[in-house]
C-alpha cells in the first residue's frame, strides 16, 4: 500500500507540475499569435483527442506530463510559427513554462503554511564556538541564547542553519541573550568554505524545552510568507551553486527514481511538507529547462540569442534540429545513469533526504 501511495503522489506532482510548464508555453503562444498545433496529456500513442479552433487537445496512454506542439520551433516558413516571431515572443514563449514553475511554489508554499501541521519549537543555545570563528570574534559565548536572526525568531535548530546559509558572504545580525538575561546584538559573516567540523560560522548548538505543536497561518500571511520561501529557495540555489563551483560541496543528484523514494519519504510526514516538495520540484524544473543543454527550454533560447550575436543570421532548421535531437537523447542517457544509482542506493537501503 506505501508502493501504491508512494508512486501514485509521483504522478500527480509530476503530471501537475509538467501541465503547468506546458499551461506557461501555450498561454503565451496563444497570445503572441503563435499557432499551437497540438495541447496534449500524456504522451503519445494517443487515447483520445479533439480539436477546437486550430488546436487538438488530446489525452495519450504515457501519463507522465503533457507537452505543447508549436507550429515551426525551427522553421520560419509559415508566419504564425514560433520560429517566425520576433526574438524577444521567441524568448518569452520559450521561458513561459520555467516562468511557471517558478511561479507555483508561491502558491504551493502559501497552501502548506495554511494547513495546520507540526513543527518543532525549542529554545537554542550556543554549545561550543570555535577558536578565530566568525562568532568568536564577534563575541558569541558558550550558554548564549539565540534569539533572532536577520531579524527573525529563532523557534528550533532549523531556522539557525536556513537562516546562515541564507546569508553566506554576507553580515547578518543576530540577536543573543546572556546567562544573566541580557540581549545583545552581534553581525557576523557566514563562511562560505569554512574548516572541516567548524560551520559557517563556527558555532555549535544544543537545543533546550523541545516540544511539538500544531500550527497554521492566516491567508494574509501565507502568500507573502510563501512569496519569500520562494525567493529564499532560489538564494540557496544559488548558494549551493556557488559552494559546486568553490569546491565547498558536490552536487547531489538524483534522477526519476530518486524522486520516488524522495515523495514516499516526505509523503509519510504529511501533506503540507509534501507541498513543500513539491515547491521545490517545481523550482528546480524550472531552472533545469533553462540550462542551455540541446533539447530543452534554455538549450532552444541559446539559438535565440546565438542569432542575435550573428546579427539575424540563423542556423538552419535542419541543423538545429539534430542538434537538439542529440543532446536529449544525450540527457536521455544521463537520466539512466543517474537512475542506475539510485536504484543502487535503494538495493543498499540509502536515502537522498537528510
Amino acid at each position: 500500500m506505501t508502493l501504491i501511495f508512494t508512486i501514485i503522489s509521483f504522478v500527480l506532482i509530476l503530471v501537475v507540475l509538467i501541465i503547468a510548464h506546458e499551461l506557461g508555453h501555450f498561454i503565451t503562444a496563444k497570445a503572441c499569435g503563435v499557432k499551437v498545433e497540438e495541447f496534449g496529456l500524456g504522451f503519445p500513442p494517443r487515447i483520445y483527442g479533439f480539436k477546437r479552433g486550430e488546436t487538438v487537445y488530446s489525452l495519450n496512454w504515457l501519463p507522465f506530463g503533457a507537452f505543447v506542439k508549436l507550429l515551426g520551433e525551427e522553421d520560419p516558413g509559415d508566419p504564425r510559427s514560433l520560429a517566425a516571431k520576433s526574438r524577444g515572443i521567441r524568448l518569452l514563449v520559450l521561458s513561459a513554462g520555467s516562468l511557471m514553475n517558478l511561479l507555483i511554489p508561491i502558491l504551493l508554499f502559501s497552501a502548506s503554511l495554511m494547513i495546520p501541521h507540526d513543527t518543532i519549537r525549542e529554545d537554542v543555545f550556543i554549545e561550543e564556538v570555535a577558536a578565530d570563528s566568525p562568532a568568536q570574534r564577534a563575541g558569541v559565548a558558550p550558554g548564549d541564547r539565540l534569539v533572532q536572526i536577520d531579524g527573525r525568531p529563532v523557534t528550533n535548530r532549523l531556522d539557525v542553519s536556513y537562516l546562515i546559509r541564507l546569508n553566506l558572504g554576507h553580515p547578518v545580525s543576530m540577536t543573543l541573550r546572556t546567562g544573566e538575561g541580557k540581549d545583545k546584538q552581534i553581525a557576523v559573516t557566514p563562511r562560505w568554505n569554512p574548516p572541516a567540523g567548524q560551520g559557517a560560522i563556527g558555532i555549535l548548538v544544543r537545543p533546550q524545552d523541545s516540544r511539538l505543536v500544531t500550527e497554521s497561518q492566516p491567508l494574509w500571511e501565507a502568500i507573502p510568507n510563501g512569496a519569500r520561501r520562494t525567493w529564499e529557495t532560489l538564494v540557496l540555489f544559488r548558494n549551493e551553486v556557488v559552494l559546486w563551483t568553490t569546491g565547498g560541496s558536490a552536487p547531489q543528484l538524483a534522477g526519476p527514481i530518486g524522486i520516488v523514494q524522495m515523495t514516499g519519504e516526505v509523503a509519510q510526514a504529511g501533506f503540507s511538507p509534501l507541498l513543500e516538495f513539491t515547491a521545490l520540484i517545481s523550482i528546480n524544473l524550472g531552472i533545469l529547462n533553462l540550462f542551455p543543454i540541446p533539447g530543452l527550454d534554455g538549450g532552444r533560447i541559446i539559438f535565440v540569442i546565438l542569432e542575435w550575436l550573428r546579427r539575424g543570421k540563423r542556423v538552419s532548421p535542419q541543423r538545429e534540429g539534430l542538434i537538439h535531437f542529440i543532446g536529449f537523447a544525450i540527457l536521455i542517457m544521463l537520466i539512466a545513469i543517474v537512475s542506475y544509482f539510485d536504484i543502487m542506493r535503494l538495493v543498499q537501503g540509502g536515502s537522498l533526504l537528510p
